[in-house]
This record gives C-alpha cells, sequence and structure tokens, in this order.
C-alpha cells in the first residue's frame, strides 16, 4: 500500500533542530528500492569524505589536499601548524575589522574608513557579494562595492557610485596574484583614485598566496595588511576562508557565527546515517533525478529576497565543482549539474510557467524562510504581505507537484549569519558526496584554465594585428591574417580588428563594420 503524501512527508524529512534547518524530499518521486541500491555508493562517499577531512590527497590532478571544512573546525586540521594558521587568520581579520570600525586604523586624511571595495573574480567575489547582500542590516559599518569583471564601463560605474573615496578601503583578492580580471580591477581602481588626487597603496589589503605577484606588490608597496590564502582552500570553497571572512568583518557581519553555523552543519553532515544527513539525502536525490548523469537541471527557488544572489553562489559552487569530461579513472564522462534561479515569488512571473507546463528537463529546490525578518502590514484582513509569500511558495510546490515535477523543500527559521553558514556548509558537502557518487574529481577546474589559455592567445593575436599595421600600412582583416600567419584564424582577426576600431584603437577605411574588404590602419 502507497504512502499517502503526508505520510510519505513524515517518513523523509530531515530535522536539524540545532542549525533550525530541515531538508524534506518526499516530493521527489524516488522508492525504497532506491535507497537500497544507492546505499553501497553513499558508503563510499562517507569513506571519501571522512578520507578528505583527515587531510589525504583529496584532488589528485593537483595533488593537493581539500581543507575548506577545516575553516570552521580548526582542530579538525591534520598538523597542529595548519590549526595555528588558521585561527591565527581568524584571529587577525576580527582584529583588523576592529581595528578598522574603531578608528585605530585610519584613511590617509584622517578620518573612519566609510566605504569597502573588494576587488576579486569568481570565487573571490561570487561568495562575498551573496554574503554582503544576504546579511546586509541598516547598522553595518562600512558600505561594501565589488569590482568582480573587466568590463571597463562597469569598472567606471562603480566607482563612480562610490561617494566617499578619501575614505574608502579596497580589499584586493587574487590567490596567484596575476588573474587578469583582478589584475585588471586593480590597475583600473588605482588610475580612477590617481585621477582623484589618491593613491591605492595607502588604503589597500591584499588577501593572496603567499609569494605571489599580489604579495609582492603589496610588501613593495607599502599596502596597509595581507592576509593569506592556501592552496588546500578552492576559490568556490573560500567563503570561511579571509576571501569571505575579511568583508564580511568590514562590513559588521558576526563571522563567528558565520562559523558556527558551517560547523554545526558539519556535524550533521558527517554522520553516516543517511536519513539524518541532509548533504548525503540531497546528493542522492540529484543522483535520482539526473539519473547521475546531469540529465535534468537544478532549478533554486529560495522565497526571500536576502537569497536573492544564492543561485549565482551555486552556480559556481555546483557547476565547476561537478562539471567534467573525465572521471577519476580518465574516462571520458562529461558530468555536469546545470544550476539556475532567482527568487520566489518573482520567479512566478517569470520562467514558473514553463516549469510547470513546459519542457520537464529540471527538479526544484525550494527554500522556505520562516520568519519575515521585519514588520510585516496587513494587507487585507488578517493577512499579510509575507503570507502573500509563503503562500506562492506552497502552492507553486502543489502545482509542480500536481503537474509530475519532483521537488525539495530547505526550510530556515530565519536568515542571519548562523542559517547562512550552515547553507554553505550543507551545499558543500552536497558537492563532495555528488561527487563521489559518480567518480569525479570536484576541487580541480581544468576547464577554467583552458578558457584562460585561450583568452591569452587572443590577446597575442592582437598585439600581432598591430604590429602588422605598423608603419603606416593600411590592410584588410584577410591581408592582416596572411601577414602574421594566422589565416586559419581569419575571422578572429577581423573581429579583433573591428573591435579595435570602434574603440578608436585604430583606423578603418568606412563605417560599415561589416564591410569585409575595409582596410584597418594605426
Amino acid at each position: 500500500m502507497s504512502l499517502t503524501l503526508w505520510e510519505r512527508y513524515q517518513k523523509n524529512l530531515c530535522v536539524c533542530a540545532d542549525i533550525d534547518l530541515s531538508l524534506d524530499i518526499s516530493r521527489m518521486r524516488f522508492s525504497e528500492d532506491f535507497m537500497a541500491e544507492m546505499a553501497p555508493r553513499m558508503s563510499k562517499a562517507f569513506e571519501d569524505m571522512d578520507a578528505l577531512e583527515r587531510g589525504v590527497i583529496a584532488n589528485p590532478d593537483e595533488n593537493r589536499r581539500v581543507g575548506h571544512y577545516w575553516l570552521r573546525a580548526p582542530q579538525l586540521a591534520p598538523e597542529p601548524e595548519l590549526r595555528s594558521e588558521i585561527e591565527q587568520t581568524q584571529a587577525a581579520v576580527k582584529d583588523f575589522a576592529r581595528s578598522i570600525h574603531n578608528g585605530d586604523i585610519l584613511a590617509p586624511n584622517g578620518q573612519k574608513y566609510t566605504d569597502l571595495l573588494v576587488i576579486g573574480i569568481g570565487g573571490s567575489a561570487l561568495g562575498p557579494q551573496w554574503i554582503a547582500s544576504a546579511l546586509s542590516t541598516p547598522a553595518d559599518k562600512m558600505r561594501v562595492h565589488f569590482l568582480d569583471n573587466t568590463d571597463p564601463e562597469g569598472i567606471e560605474m562603480t566607482l563612480s557610485k562610490i561617494d566617499h573615496l578619501d575614505t574608502l578601503l579596497v580589499v584586493v583578492i587574487s590567490k596567484s596574484g596575476s588573474t587578469p580580471e583582478t589584475r585588471n580591477g586593480m590597475i583600473s581602481a588605482a588610475k580612477f583614485l590617481e585621477n582623484k588626487g589618491l593613491k591605492l597603496s595607502e588604503r589597500a589589503i591584499a588577501i593572496t598566496g603567499k609569494g605571489s605577484k599580489l604579495d609582492n606588490t603589496a610588501h613593495a608597496e607599502g599596502w596597509i595588511r595581507t592576509f593569506p590564502m592556501w592552496d588546500w582552500v578552492g576559490g568556490r570553497t573560500s567563503e570561511l576562508s579571509a576571501v569571505g571572512l575579511l568583508p564580511a568583518a568590514l562590513q559588521g557581519i558576526d563571522i563567528d557565527a558565520l562559523c558556527a553555523g558551517a560547523a554545526a552543519c558539519d556535524i550533521h553532515t558527517r554522520k553516516h546515517d543517511i536519513k539524518a544527513n541532509p548533504a548525503a539525502l540531497m546528493a542522492l536525490m540529484w543522483y535520482y533525478a539526473t539519473s547521475g548523469k546531469g540529465l535534468k537541471d537544478l532549478v533554486i527557488l529560495p522565497y526571500k529576497d536576502k537569497l536573492l544572489l544564492f543561485a549565482r553562489y551555486l552556480q559556481q559552487l555546483i557547476m565547476e565543482s561537478l562539471g567534467k569530461a573525465l572521471d577519476l579513472d580518465g574516462t571520458p564522462v562529461h558530468q555536469g549539474l546545470t544550476v539556475y534561479g532567482n527568487k520566489g515569488s518573482t520567479d512566478q512571473h517569470a520562467y514558473v510557467q514553463q516549469l510547470r507546463d513546459g519542457i520537464h528537463n529540471f527538479f526544484v529546490t525550494f527554500i522556505d524562510v520562516l520568519e519575515y525578518g521585519a514588520p510585516a502590514v496587513e494587507v487585507d484582513p488578517n493577512v499579510t504581505p509575507g503570507d502573500f509569500l509563503h503562500g506562492f511558495l506552497l502552492g507553486t510546490r502543489t502545482a509542480l507537484y500536481e503537474s509530475g515535477r519532483d521537488s525539495m523543500t530547505i526550510t530556515v527559521k530565519r536568515i542571519d549569519p548562523r542559517t547562512i553558514g550552515a547553507l554553505i556548509a550543507l551545499f558543500e558537502r552536497a558537492v563532495g558526496f555528488y561527487a563521489s557518487l559518480i567518480h569525479i574529481n570536484a576541487y580541480h577546474q581544468p576547464g577554467v584554465e583552458a578558457g584562460k589559455k585561450a583568452a591569452s592567445k587572443i590577446l597575442a593575436l592582437q598585439n600581432k594585428c598591430l604590429e602588422a599595421l605598423a608603419n603606416g600600412k593600411a590592410l584588410t582583416a584577410h591581408e592582416t591574417a596572411l601577414a602574421i600567419d594566422a589565416a586559419d584564424e581569419e575571422e578572429t582577426v577581423w573581429r579583433i580588428l573591428t573591435y579595435m576600431a570602434i574603440n578608436g584603437r585604430i583606423h578603418a577605411s568606412s563605417d560599415d563594420c561589416y564591410d569585409f574588404g575595409r582596410k584597418f590602419s594605426k
């Protein structure tokens, strides 16, 4: 006899009471047979995770350990030296933020710092941006701004919106110190400040690897402070290192609570009891929904404005970790899990129509936040805006289920630092478990590195184009490609020349961008 939905809910609800978090998988249509069949694989995933936390080489391609779990439980670090480094860094972050807030460290004009500019890319920006957005309050101690791309217009727009440049503190984040987007943002910010009679070096902090190019620059130019990045922490799992903790602490966020929430969630997700482990259950649901091959997309629907950027953060955490061509044995598998989402109930006026009635190529994770978080007026008798929001969540969940679409629901009591820390830990562990289930390395990113190398080749090709146009030469794209031995890249040469002409870097014989015969000159 099949269970009712209520009976299925009670049977499959995982409650973590001490962190006010629960995971409901009752609306994923798996069978008891599925759980039994997956038990051996999940047992292996538990063993893999235990070994990772003990400090084995969990990233074999880069011969690195994976230690982001130690960041919120330094006592678990495999060596006393590592524990000491983590604890000292966390103490230094709090001491530095306190010194900024108290005015012990002042801006060059002798006033307190009021604004913070964070320059980074990928994990050095997505996590800090999400935390800054999710935990911002009117009582923030500093206004936070981000440069997270190498778009000149975006850089100019962000910098131009900062009202108090003379009391601006700048944090530059790059493990290698040579990440192009971060380096470009730093140089652009320095030039912008210079044009205002200000020096970046007098107000800058670096978060970087020891001995990196950025580390050397910071010491040579006398920056205020440096904080470490370690090779055993990947960018997408670095939010609870100095990368995320320093911007959060400067903003005024309780970073002790952030780490405590993650540590408390880790205790639950270390359990080898599948039904009591929300990360294990989530990973198994990902496997069930996608047949372990990424055949469906994961739609994140948080019904809370403060979680607007959560899906963007999860895109990197999940897709960069799981999108791999080869498994651990070197066999082609082309794995992945596509993630997208915005927020409820905004999404109900966007793509929920397709989710209910369109192509069935997804499953949903709802995030239900129980507390309003602010006073709510009555918009109808005994009805508040929050009641509508909660009703939309439950209604959409029901409508999707009735339409045969799977979903699970994470419920939290409120959005605060402890809850955000728990959500970080929950999804980090789910990614690790799922990677083990599908036998891939979740902790490297060869595709990202390949993209960087390809971009470098394009820039080298651009310089060759400029050299070909030296001494007053006027050449078509075809002639330029032949001149630099790039006949097989003629389309790319044409695009480079057109781009430079539009931006006034070179001249073109006509204004028609699609005149393939026009000549270019310097």
